[in-house]
């Protein structure tokens, strides 16, 4: 994540979803080309096809860097005709992200909704993050290149970086018992601290190239990534609860 909680955060305080709503926008661009040619039938499936071709690109690796010539000779376009579409791999990259994201809620986010009692402290953070590791697993590859543009200070892939994990933050926040719309408060900081290290956790383990460049295994090691991670969460999450409860007792008296 690497950056302030505060950033993308609605002035309202209202947890965001990770999957951002789509813009008038966006739906223009999706139902028109970017020359301003409404989308038929063939224009839509090339459209997907488009995004399938890159989809598979960056799932399978490869010494090569992906690009948008790699991406047109996959799916038999001409430069012009992929760039109809997309004016540069950011923009085909959020829109190869864009699906995967929508399913947050239901693989992740859902899971910290609900007010966890004390007393399942333990067990409902290692469902989180085990469920928040599957994801990553399940979509490394996307999401490693997603990391490795936005840390070369892409504008638009750091924004969507930022987004998709301000919920979880936001979240953990109101697990603590704190305010999200009080960006500089203890149980912010708290748990935007410990989401970097939960985030970089399991971005290191799921690294697919990690391993060959190193002596260190980094695979799935559900004691070393996983459990040490909810483990951190709980602290944190008891550590605020108790803070919070100290100064009303203090208020009170």
């Amino acid at each position: 994540m690497g950056q302030s909680s505060a950033i993308l955060r609605h002035e309202t305080g209202e947890v965001a979803s990770a999957a951002s709503p789509v813009s008038i926008a966006d739906a223009l661009a999706i139902s028109h080309n970017l020359a301003g040619q409404r989308l038929g039938r063939k224009g839509r499936d090339t459209r997907e096809r488009i995004l399938a071709v890159t989809a598979e690109l960056i799932e399978e690796g490869g010494e090569s860097p992906i690009s948008m010539s790699a991406v047109a000779r996959r799916a038999s376009l001409g430069m012009t005709s992929l760039y109809n579409y997309f004016a540069d791999f950011t923009e085909l990259m959020v829109a190869v992200l864009e699906p995967v994201m929508a399913t947050a809620e239901d693989a992740y986010l859902a899971r910290l909704r609900p007010k966890w009692s004390d007393a399942e402290l333990g067990e409902r953070c290692l469902e989180f993050v085990s469920a928040y590791y599957r994801f990553w697993a399940r979509h490394s590859r996307l999401l490693h290149l997603r990391n490795a543009i936005s840390d070369r200070l892409d504008p638009r892939l750091m924004r969507h970086r930022i987004a998709c994990t301000q919920p979880i933050v936001d979240l953990m926040v109101r697990q603590m018992g704190g305010d999200v719309t009080q960006p500089n408060s203890s149980p912010v900081t708290l748990a935007t601290m410990t989401m970097i290290a939960i985030e970089r956790s399991i971005t290191i383990s799921t690294d697919h190239e990690l391993s060959s460049l190193t002596d260190w295994f980094f695979g799935h090691d559900d004691d070393r990534f996983v459990a040490p991670g909810a483990r951190l969460l709980e602290l944190a999450i008891r550590e605020a609860r108790q803070t919070g409860a100290d100064a009303e007792a203090s208020a009170v008296a």
